[in-house]
């Protein structure tokens, strides 16, 4: 298991210059209040971000930078 919850590797990603989506996704996450800031697993962000996660566009987002977490 990682040593860093998922929120602390999005917030690696963090960019207010930039304007692509993991960037962005990233960016909105940091703001939002109601992120799980421990979570590790994959089940458990996923539901939150389906249920909560206007500023997502895209699950695919989440799933690509979920992969990246992985590694």
């Amino acid at each position: 298991m990682r040593s860093q919850s998922f929120y602390q590797y999005l917030m690696t990603l963090r960019n207010p210059h930039a304007h692509d989506e993991i960037s962005q996704f990233a960016n909105n996450a940091f703001f939002d209040q109601a992120f799980p800031k421990q979570a590790r697993t994959y089940e458990e962000v996923s539901e939150y971000l389906e249920l909560n996660a206007g500023y997502l566009p895209s699950m695919t987002i989440f799933d690509e930078v979920w992969q990246q977490y992985q590694q």
